[in-house]
């Protein structure tokens, strides 16, 4: 029987700068479990770019594409879905701009064109993107990424009540359906899993984690996080890059 339940962040949280794991978080992530803890990934990410985080830590319960694909023990609990013509308008705007745009489902993702931009973020993802502007019409799509580094107002202005836009990286804005985030996904998550009486973590480090930090018993943000995230926190760790995790974990006697 679970005693409680630790949200994990990834990047910038439990994975290091070069996006891999550590071998002591790795160790920590077993000592939990054999402490009757369970680990949850709560990530922008999308269920088949954690893989190797999954297969290296043995968890298998996630919140991914920021609470629009949620998963307890390997099996689905709830899916969103983005329309083909809604992002049909997304398209549309955000080529006004120049902006591209990448549609995302938990297995795989495409990507409207290349660009400088786009090129970089996903080398440094180690991401592969198929390029074509109609992949969206064929996929089912629960999350999308628009390529600006300022836009952020003109479509949360333009798509409000319909989207929910989270600026999570320099190079872009993590889409969402509206009031979907990783706060939504972990209610869905406990809720169903009838794990919502045991004490709950979050472990994070950036602005789409502002609503689990919110929600969460004890919200622990890393010392290389954002100013706004810090606000939140009830225990400012160490960063990603110097054990942060098990520091985390060790004061709150979980390890």
């Amino acid at each position: 029987m679970y005693q409680a339940v630790v949200f994990f962040d990834l990047d910038g949280t439990l994975l290091q700068d070069d996006k891999t794991l550590s071998s002591t978080v790795i160790q920590a992530i077993t000592q939990l479990r054999q402490n009757h803890v369970l680990p949850v990934i709560a990530t922008g990410r999308n269920l088949f770019e954690i893989q190797y985080v999954l297969q290296q830590t043995g968890i298998d319960s996630a919140v991914s594409a920021n609470g629009s694909y949620v998963q307890l023990n390997g099996h689905l609990l709830h899916a969103e879905q983005i329309s083909p013509e809604l992002i049909a308008r997304v398209n549309h705007f955000a080529t006004h701009f120049g902006d591209p745009v990448a549609w995302f489902n938990n297995q795989s993702f495409g990507l409207s064109r290349r660009t400088t931009a786009t090129i970089k973020n996903f080398n440094l993802l180690h991401l592969h993107p198929h390029v074509d502007p109609e992949w969206y019409q064929n996929h089912p799509v629960n999350f999308l990424f628009v390529f600006n580094r300022n836009r952020d107002v003109q479509y949360q202005q333009h798509f409000a009540h319909e989207l929910s836009f989270v600026r999570n990286n320099p190079r872009g804005l993590d889409t969402m359906l509206a009031g979907v985030s990783k706060k939504t996904g972990i209610i869905q998550l406990l809720q169903s899993a009838h794990l919502d009486h045991l004490p709950t973590y979050g472990f994070g480090d950036q602005l789409n984690d502002l609503e689990m930090l919110e929600l969460v018993d004890h919200p622990v943000v890393m010392a290389n996080g954002h100013s706004l995230a810090k606000q939140k926190a009830e225990f400012v760790t160490r960063s990603n890059m110097d054990h942060g995790i098990e520091c985390g974990l060790r004061h709150y006697h979980l390890i």
